[in-house]
């Protein structure tokens, strides 16, 4: 199958049952992984957004225009057959979660911080089961290892192409606690997305904009904007 061949060669893609989940057929061949694996994704609604993509290539394909289809890809050939080990990476997160890495200076951002990164902390008390300490500055803060081993085994407990999604919610935001709250609902991607940029936006309000840095938090952005989106329709 040569489906990131340079040149179009299919007039449609359609979504087909795959049995144990949804695939892309083009022209009615199934579309492949670049491992030559059958995509076949776990349900429709992210089938349809794979095949879309494929509809939306011009007579040249671009992979990059194809963010699902990119997703679906890591999710079947990276992250299923190491999803202990990516499962583990994540939870790392916890030990080193942005939010609870506090200025210690100005107290205006140290209020921002609270203000907006406080009821996150208070809310995975309640919600996950576990209260994250505060520092402030850059030394390391000791966390609960229980707490660490409860958010750890709720990393886990999600199916490769959740976990997918929530890779990049979290190594993008560098916090898990934002990962985690994007996932169950308690903020939205857009409002959460701004949260992890409390710290760049602060900055950039006392010394002003870099195109080059703008450039790189929007396509970050973009990326996580999308996470978010694949793990809501993967499941």
């Amino acid at each position: 199958m040569t489906e990131w061949a340079a040149k179009r060669f299919w007039k449609a893609a359609e979504v087909t049952d795959a049995g144990s989940g949804y695939g892309v057929a083009l022209d009615g061949r199934p579309v492949r992984t670049p491992g030559k694996a059958l995509l076949t994704v776990p349900t429709r609604a992210l089938a349809e957004e794979v095949a879309a993509e494929w509809n939306a290539q011009d007579e040249k394909i671009d992979p990059l225009s194809m963010p699902f289809t990119r997703s679906a890809n890591s999710a079947l050939e990276k992250v299923t057959p190491q999803h202990d080990e990516v499962a583990a990476m994540l939870a790392g997160y916890g030990e080193t979660d942005l939010i609870c890495y506090r200025a210690e200076g100005p107290q205006p951002l140290i209020d921002r911080q609270a203000e907006h990164w406080d009821p996150l902390l208070d809310w995975a008390e309640t919600a996950l089961g576990a209260r994250l300490n505060v520092a402030s500055g850059i030394m390391p803060v000791e966390q609960d290892p229980a707490a660490l081993d409860r958010l750890a085994a709720q990393v886990r407990s999600f199916d490769p192409f959740r976990l997918t999604g929530f890779h990049d919610l979290v190594a993008l935001s560098g916090s898990l606690v934002i990962g985690f709250a994007v996932t169950n609902g308690f903020r939205g991607a857009e409002e959460a997305w701004r949260l992890s940029r409390i710290d760049e936006d602060w900055q950039i309000e006392e010394w002003g904009a870099d195109e080059e840095a703008a450039e790189a938090a929007a396509a970050k952005q973009a990326a996580f904007l999308h996470a978010a989106r694949f793990f809501a329709l993967s499941g």
